[in-house]
């Protein structure tokens, strides 16, 4: 259970991280002194790259969640397998076990 918050976890600090870069390096442009054409080339090259490492960082995070996915499944699997062998088990008990007799049921 302390595990079920760990991806949306690594979503937030990577969001978090890519607004920030993203603010900083718009910031740190807008005071620089240069051309507003090689201002807006430069905003549009980090937007172009932020982009793509908040694509790569979707990416992972959906492998990751995938893996989680199937850990899921086969557990599940495993339990529904033990209850049905379970059940299997007490029915077999109660199938060797004699059942009351007429002269019992009185």
């Amino acid at each position: 259970m302390a595990d079920d918050h760990k991806g949306s976890g690594a979503l937030e600090v990577a969001v978090s991280f890519l607004i920030g870069a993203a603010a900083g390096f718009v910031l740190g442009i807008l005071f620089a002194p240069a051309s507003g054409k090689d201002t807006r080339k430069k905003i549009k090259e980090q937007a172009v790259k932020t982009g793509e490492k908040a694509k790569e960082n979707y990416e992972k995070i959906a492998r990751e969640a995938e893996k989680g996915i199937q850990y899921v499944k086969e557990k599940t699997q495993d339990g529904v397998e033990a209850i049905r062998e379970f059940i299997e088990k007490k029915r077999d008990e109660m199938l060797k076990t004699p059942g009351p007799t007429k002269d019992e049921s009185k």
